[in-house]
């Protein structure tokens, strides 16, 4: 039986998971999109907290342009953040999403920001 596209993106997700996890001191920047929206988190999976969280929807994101300049913001904010809390190294998780379009965006918009992964 043919895997549909959540679960497909699901199980490149576990796979991921099992090869990487963040501390306290590199955390892990985890990224889920919607169709509309992208939101990125800074998880410290020791611990189980989140350390930093940014959004599309907060209003201190400029939320003008296409969805790859607004995740590029999201990236922006995200990285505004960590080094806010003292967070330069990251590890980044894609969540199973394809590294291309918003996801790589919001990855460029953190690395222009000061976040070394």
């Amino acid at each position: 039986m043919a895997l549909s596209k959540l679960e497909k993106r699901i199980r490149i997700k576990r796979r991921i998971r099992g090869k990487i996890s963040g501390t306290s001191v590199l955390p892990r920047l985890s990224v889920y999109k919607s169709n509309k929206e992208i939101y990125a988190q800074l998880i410290d999976d020791k611990d189980g907290k989140t350390l930093a969280s940014a959004s599309s929807r907060e209003k201190s994101v400029d939320a003008n342009g296409t969805k790859s300049e607004i995740s590029a913001a999201v990236g922006k904010a995200i990285a505004a953040k960590a080094i806010a809390a003292g967070i330069e190294n990251i590890v980044f998780d894609r969540n199973g999403f394809v590294y291309h379009g918003r996801v790589k965006a919001l990855a460029e918009g953190a690395r222009e920001a000061g976040l070394k992964f």
